[in-house]
């Protein structure tokens, strides 16, 4: 099995950086405009765990939990926010990449038609609005716009698709040299965003840089089930980027058992074609490239857990393990970062490998811990909604499939109190159908019959 690998920045910022709202058009299995937003509503239920107060009276939610039926377009939701990060921070580097995703293909008019993603976001106090418009092998338009405090335009992107060139009109408080805006022009290919374009330049663009941080240190790659976390948070530990003393309270207040985490280190020759890999698969910096070569040797590094039993010591080695165990160990390290610093997480399935109370105990250790960050996740774990004491409606997120086939999105917080009135109807509303977003099934007679 392929597993995909997660880095994570352990960035802190003194200033609020959140998400508002995240919109969504003809991206994957998604077709018409679909918003997720972050904006809390009136309630105060819950709102010392579940609210921070940003810029201009703001009140926006930690946490966002997307259910529905399988192939109901919520894991698309996430891979459209991490889609976005990977078209600001890993701009092509050749203009004749197509862009990799697909837009909805379940019409020919709109499978042909460009595709938008646009987010409104904070970072350091300051609100921000910007929006991309491509197909696969171009960036057809973008714009990003500040409020500080008025609506102010910092740049316009438009592209002449018949010679491939990208024309930015920066906004009137914009003020760099001609050089620089030319050298940026130079830089921003066809099928890279003005923001990929800046991270090419050695050019002073503050706007720039502050929405580039944005996108590089809060707003995290989407953790999927196979996303590999323990070699994460192993290295991070060794490293001290994370803090051992957290995850490992972390584990203890699971209940695993666990009273330490030992890391063994191990000089090992490179593996066969390991450079190669890292080269042209990675793209790994060409400097830790040259370094490795030269050195001849890669560090490995080997775990044990520490369990006491009966007042005696013994150590397993991380493959020994319950797969159970493994995921949380990995969870943990992504909980001790959201907690110590200002992150926003993508993860689809959040409860893969989590008995449901550990579900529990992890989203509200993250709800009373953290401070400025936000979880965005995927779920089908349904007993959360037969207690109202520990969620809020529109922290609570839904997707469901069309006649066309095409997801629509939408909000606990929609539903009026004659569908929910109580905490068990949120449950039992959810399980026999009221709210949507469950599957469709037949009776459970098989055709064996191989005849047409």
């Amino acid at each position: 099995m392929n597993k995909s690998i997660i880095y994570i920045y352990n960035s802190f910022t003194k200033n609020i950086a959140m998400i508002i709202n995240f919109c969504v058009q003809n991206f994957g299995s998604i077709k018409e405009k679909q918003t997720l937003s972050f904006e809390a509503d009136k309630s105060k239920h819950l709102e010392d765990y579940y609210i921070i107060n940003a810029v201009n009276g703001i009140r926006l939610l930690k946490l966002g939990l997307i259910y529905g039926a399988n192939a109901s377009g919520k894991t698309n939701v996430l891979k459209a926010i991490d889609f976005l990060r990977s078209l600001v921070i890993e701009p092509e580097n050749k203009k004749t990449n197509d862009l990799s995703f697909h837009p909805f293909l379940f019409d020919t008019t709109i499978s042909k038609a460009s595709s938008i993603l646009s987010i409104e976001f904070i970072q350091n106090d300051i609100r921000y609005f910007y929006e991309v418009e491509f197909n696969k092998k171009a960036i057809l338009k973008e714009e990003l716009i500040h409020f500080n405090p008025n609506r102010s335009s910092i740049f316009k992107r438009t592209t002449n698709l018949e010679n491939q060139f990208s024309k930015i009109k920066l906004g009137s408080k914009i003020t760099i040299d001609r050089l620089s805006q030319k050298n940026l022009e130079s830089n921003t290919l066809w099928n890279n965003t003005v923001l990929g374009g800046f991270l090419k330049t050695n050019i002073e663009f503050k706007e720039l840089k502050e929405v580039t941080d944005w996108f590089s240190n809060f707003l995290q790659p989407i953790v999927h089930t196979t996303t590999e976390l323990d070699g994460y948070v192993t290295s991070g530990i060794d490293s001290s980027v994370i803090n051992k003393h957290v995850v490992v309270s972390i584990l203890k207040k699971a209940d695993f058992n666990i009273s330490d985490v030992i890391i063994n280190k191990e000089e090992k020759d490179i593996p066969v074609g390991f450079i190669d890999f890292l080269e042209k698969q990675v793209k790994a910096p060409i400097e830790k490239v040259n370094e490795l070569k030269n050195k001849g040797k890669v560090t490995s590094l080997n775990i044990e857990f520490e369990h006491t039993v009966n007042e005696e010591k013994y150590s397993l080695a991380l493959e020994l393990e319950s797969q159970g165990t493994q995921r949380y160990y990995g969870f943990a390290g992504l909980l001790s970062q959201l907690i110590s610093s200002s992150i926003a997480i993508p993860i689809d399935e959040l409860e893969s490998s989590l008995h449901p109370d550990l579900f529990t105990h992890f989203l509200l250790s993250f709800l009373i811990n953290s401070k400025q960050s936000q979880l965005i996740a995927t779920t089908h774990n349904r007993e959360l909604l037969n207690n109202k004491d520990i969620f809020r409606n529109d922290a609570i997120w839904f997707t469901e499939k069309t006649e066309k086939s095409s997801t629509n999105l939408y909000s606990l917080a929609d539903f009026d109190s004659s569908v929910i009135r109580d905490t068990s109807s949120v449950y039992n509303a959810y399980k026999i159908g009221k709210l949507g977003a469950v599957p469709s099934l037949g009776d459970y007679f098989i055709d064996t019959d191989n005849e047409n």
